[in-house]
């Protein structure tokens, strides 16, 4: 019994070795797609929100935060907080497509905005520009804020990253 049993495994030793011998190629090709499938998996990282290619992804506490970051390094002026008001949000202009009509007595025109088919049902708009937006003040508080040299630094960084006037930031020390 133990020299059938041993034959048997032999013989499924063999055949397999021969299957893998025979399609070798198509196991490695198979093996490649499961991990090439895998490595957004492995890597953690998540998929983005569906956001069209060229779109700039805007949000306020983001560019506060970065701002906040970037005072803070500058010499003199210590912990910030930065709070930024908007005036309008980004915009963003659409290709629109105008059809005009021509009677002896009378004329009509329409307008339709320009989509592009994704496949699989997917439509999206032809995004021509992409407006940022348009602050309407800026609130600095900072350690260093009752040194005119600091105020003066901080109001010159903070018009130069949002467009502001010196007029529309206010520097105030902070506790």
């Amino acid at each position: 019994m133990k020299d059938e049993g041993r034959q048997r495994l032999a013989l499924w030793k063999t055949r397999g070795l021969a299957l893998f011998q025979r399609y070798k190629y198509a196991l490695l090709v198979v093996l490649v797609g499961v991990v090439l499938m895998g490595l957004p998996i492995l890597s953690g990282g998540e998929a983005e929100p569906d956001q069209p290619e060229g779109e700039v992804a805007f949000e306020t506490e983001e560019l506060e935060e970065r701002l906040e970051e970037a005072l803070t390094r500058m010499d003199g002026v210590g912990a910030v907080e930065v709070v930024l008001t908007l005036r309008s949000g980004p915009i963003q202009v659409l290709a629109q497509d105008s059809q005009s009509t021509y009677r002896s007595d009378q004329s009509q025109s329409s307008q339709s905005t320009v989509v592009v088919s994704g496949g699989s049902g997917v439509q999206e708009p032809v995004v021509i520009q992409q407006l940022s937006p348009q602050y309407q003040g800026a609130l600095v508080i900072c350690s260093g804020g009752n040194d005119p040299a600091v105020r003066l630094q901080v109001v010159e960084a903070v018009a130069a990253l949002t467009g502001l006037g010196s007029d529309r930031i206010s520097v105030s020390k902070g506790k």
